[in-house]
């Protein structure tokens, strides 16, 4: 699932009228490089959830074939319905396994192939190095296993691969997944790895300008 629902309001006016996972880095749109690494790593079928000018997102990625993949959408109100509820709103079309979820708003060279998720664990979170915007982190990695206090602290790269357990007793509606992360991690139920290849949070025009004369 490529989570493409948001507003972008710290990329406006660029988000005025295209979506911010089709603003173009390097020639191309910054979701077109996930969908390239998918399916260069297997995967075959992909989830694009969306809100704001969702339709064009439609228009522009179509039903997936150029990448041989095959998208289904999963439109959501106007305001979207933040990470969790869009993974909630989405569950009938991932399966009743284990799935990718990745943001669309990121860029990264990270190929998608090593994902897993042992038996017994909820989810399993891809981390980074901190950028400078947000040198506190997010989450601890204490040898593969994702801790919520101690140690050193790195940030959440939006990579992660989830059972539907996760979500499956919300109440639906809008909601934000990181409570249920870290309910999942207080029960231990949560693997992680620290990936130190290429990362980038594209939130400002600034990053998406240094990102763009980057590649």
């Amino acid at each position: 699932m490529i989570l493409a629902a948001g507003r972008g309001e710290r990329m406006r006016p660029l988000t005025d009228h295209t979506p911010k996972p089709l603003l173009e880095v390097g020639g191309k749109p910054l979701i077109e490089y996930h969908l390239e690494a998918l399916a260069r790593a297997g995967f075959h079928q992909v989830v694009v959830n969306h809100a704001h000018l969702g339709l064009v997102i439609e228009s522009a990625l179509g039903d997936g074939s150029r990448w041989g993949l095959r998208i289904c959408y999963s439109p959501e109100p106007a305001g979207a319905l933040e990470t969790g509820g869009g993974i909630f709103n989405a569950l009938g079309l991932l399966g009743e396994g284990p799935f990718l979820v990745v943001n669309g708003d990121v860029w990264c060279d990270y190929e998608f192939t090593g994902c897993g998720l042992d038996r017994g664990d909820l989810a399993h979170l891809v981390l980074v190095d901190n950028p400078p915007h947000h040198a506190a982190g997010d989450f601890g990695l204490d040898r593969g296993r994702i801790i919520d206090g101690g140690g050193q602290r790195l940030t959440f790269s939006g990579i992660g691969v989830y059972r539907p357990e996760l979500v499956q007793g919300a109440a639906g509606g809008a909601f934000p997944l990181a409570p249920l992360l870290r309910r999942a991690i207080a029960e231990k139920r949560v693997s992680g790895e620290h990936y130190r290849g290429g990362w980038v949070d594209v939130g400002t025009p600034d990053r998406l300008h240094e990102l763009d004369h980057r590649l």
